[in-house]
């Protein structure tokens, strides 16, 4: 293996998201897959014994953060598309990035992607843009019927970029005049109320809704293959070595931002 060829190991390589990752990267110029890890296997052990530079994480929300632990301790670098995260578990792992790095100057990175593709990303990045200029927002999102969380990482993140974009400039709460049924308002991510569709035939999808007076705007992203995801997938792999701590979000890696 060449010096310049990154060795790449995946974790839930068995699952659709793993599989297609694992394709991916042995297509791809500068990288090279060493190691397919899968649910009953040592994480940290089998990408210490494989080499691997950077592991990426296709798993389930109830096993993805032990994984990044055990990846870090195992001295690689993680990709993360796996959902369900929160401040708490976002704020351990800078914690052990933390521990990790001190005193290096090649320190581990972690990158957590709500969504690697390039399309998601930028709607989410147009959606944050455009929020300060709405009264009304709100977000649906709406995918295949396997997925085991709800809202969405995608939605979520969404949610609260609009919510912080809002707050910065003084907006008040949207409007609602519900009284009763909040059940039927979806999720709240932060004052911005979040709708989610489970339904045969989808893949991935987001319907951002910005609302005035006599005027409304709506950003759609559609996702209808896996394979739509990889170039993201494969961007942050190059990438997250050369970023030392924690990068949520594809957007940074993208420059967006």
């Amino acid at each position: 293996m060449s010096s310049s060829v990154v060795p790449v190991a995946v974790v839930g390589a068995a699952g659709r998201m793993g599989a297609t990752t694992c394709a991916a990267v042995e297509e791809a110029d500068g990288l090279e897959l060493v190691a397919r890890i899968d649910a009953g296997d040592d994480v940290g052990a089998a990408v210490r014994d494989s080499g691997a530079l950077v592991a990426v994480d296709f798993t389930v929300p109830a096993v993805t953060e032990a994984n990044v632990h055990a990846i870090l301790d195992a001295g690689a670098h993680a990709v993360v598309g796996t959902t369900g995260w929160d401040e708490a578990s976002r704020s351990r792992v800078v914690e052990h990035l933390d521990r990790l790095n001190a005193g290096r100057e090649d320190g581990l990175g972690v990158l957590i992607a709500p969504n690697f593709g390039l399309s998601a990303v930028l709607a989410m990045t147009f959606a944050a843009k455009a929020a300060r200029y709405f009264e009304s927002a709100e977000v649906v999102e709406l995918h295949h019927p396997n997925k085991v969380d709800a809202p969405s990482g995608t939605a979520r993140h969404t949610a609260a970029a609009i919510a912080a974009a809002r707050a910065d400039a003084g907006l008040a709460p949207s409007p609602d005049a519900t009284e009763s049924g909040w059940e039927a308002r979806g999720a709240d991510v932060d004052g911005v109320r979040v709708h989610a569709v489970r339904l045969r035939g989808l893949v991935a999808h987001e319907e951002i809704l910005f609302g005035n007076v006599g005027e409304q705007l709506t950003i759609r992203q559609d996702s209808f293959d896996r394979a739509s995801f990889m170039p993201g997938v494969l961007l942050a792999v190059r990438e997250v070595v050369g970023r030392p701590g924690l990068t949520v979000g594809l957007e940074h890696v993208l420059d967006l931002t």
